[in-house]
């Protein structure tokens, strides 16, 4: 089993939801649980109509509500009083939203009786305020939960805390198990204290909304920051640091910016217009890395050892990779990628279970590396 959550605003709606992906047992599915407490105003009282109607057909004292009694129900509750703000033909919408509205995810099995002229639910035991959820669902929402808290202390992510603090709540569980053991059994290759994270929400709300910033940059290895007027594209995460790629208005190019250099963010105040010719999905199809040139991608081939053969097979070097040839004492692959430094490191950290085939570029820059390297441990 295994899951994902994205956090989402339904803009039509006007209402945060999760949407949780799940694989059980072979079978993916989706399943969409919404915030009701971060609903905007324009559905606020919709939402609490939703919840009056719902504990008005659960009432066992008054079963059978009728039209008009789930109407009254909602006027007192709503406006205190018995007076015609709710018409009729809103709690008709309000019924069949509760019916059929995917967006609301309700799917409520409410029913008419003919005979006790008013509505009950099909199922006796079905309410909106509980999340019909098995227990493979719970797992794998508490263990997406967990995921997500790994990341708390990220500015970006702390606006989720609530959120996902709600959703476990309605189903009644904690997103910090109850049932705790003295030892971690789910750990990242890192902690959350990235360099730069404080940075994260203005650029992700800049570059979602296209607004032009500002900031001063320091390159390593100079002791002068320079200006950058910028127009964010992507965010990206690489090795425990940030980046932000974008448009340099000064020099009308693609640049890639660390945000651990950053200082003195602003927003300039105006908007930009994307780059038609700019794509997130495939900005990175052909890097190894964080580092994309103007070079052209090339073919690279690679023999590794029979002992790393397994590893290299079961999780590729990159997205791109085939295999050409299980040999004798091995495996050839090709990837196309850009020579970069990204990947003459990554070549150099297979050590001597690793033989550059091709192309005679990187061929000599891996050469000349082992070489210097060598030089250093030489009496």
């Amino acid at each position: 089993m295994w899951c994902t959550i994205q956090l989402c605003y339904e803009a039509e709606i006007r209402a945060a939801k999760i949407v949780v992906i799940l694989k059980i047992k072979d079978k993916v599915c989706l399943k969409d649980y919404f915030l009701f407490k971060i609903v905007m105003p324009a559905n606020k009282y919709a939402l609490l109509r939703y919840r009056i109607i719902d504990r008005s057909i659960r009432n066992k004292q008054r079963p059978f509500p009728s039209k008009e009694d789930l109407r009254r129900a909602c006027e007192e509750a709503l406006y205190g009083s018995d007076g015609e703000h709710i018409s009729m033909s809103t709690i008709d919408k309000d019924i069949w939203a509760m019916r059929n509205e995917g967006e609301l995810g309700f799917y409520a099995p409410i029913k008419f009786s003919k005979d006790n002229a008013g509505y009950y639910y099909q199922d006796s035991n079905y309410t909106i305020s509980e999340l019909p959820l098995n227990e493979d669902d719970l797992n794998a929402i508490k263990t997406a939960a967990e995921t997500l808290f790994q990341f708390k202390d990220i500015p970006l992510f702390k606006q989720f805390d609530t959120a996902i603090e709600k959703i476990l709540d309605r189903m009644k569980i904690s997103a910090f198990d109850d049932h705790k053991t003295d030892h971690d059994v789910l750990q990242f290759e890192r902690g959350s204290d990235y360099k730069g994270s404080e940075f994260l929400g203005m650029l992700f709300s800049a570059s979602k909304e296209d607004q032009v910033v500002s900031f001063q940059y320091k390159k390593f290895n100079s002791n002068q920051s320079q200006l950058i007027i910028l127009q964010p594209y992507l965010l990206k995460e690489y090795r425990s640091r940030w980046y932000v790629i974008g448009l340099d208005e000064s020099k009308d190019a693609l640049r890639t910016y660390s945000l651990d250099r950053l200082s003195d963010i602003a927003l300039k105040g105006r908007t930009f217009k994307r780059s038609e010719s700019f794509s997130t999905a495939s900005f990175f199809k052909h890097a190894l890395g964080i580092t994309v040139t103007d070079d052209e991608h090339q073919k690279v081939r690679l023999k590794f050892s029979e002992k790393l053969s397994p590893y290299i097979i079961s999780q590729p070097v990159h997205s791109s990779q085939q295999i050409l040839n299980n040999v004798e004492g091995g495996v050839i692959v090709e990837i196309e990628v850009l020579i970069t430094i990204e990947l003459v490191t990554l070549v150099l950290g297979f050590g001597d279970q690793v033989e550059v085939l091709a192309p005679d570029q990187l061929k000599e820059s891996v050469k000349s590396a082992l070489i210097n390297s060598l030089k250093k441990y030489q009496d």
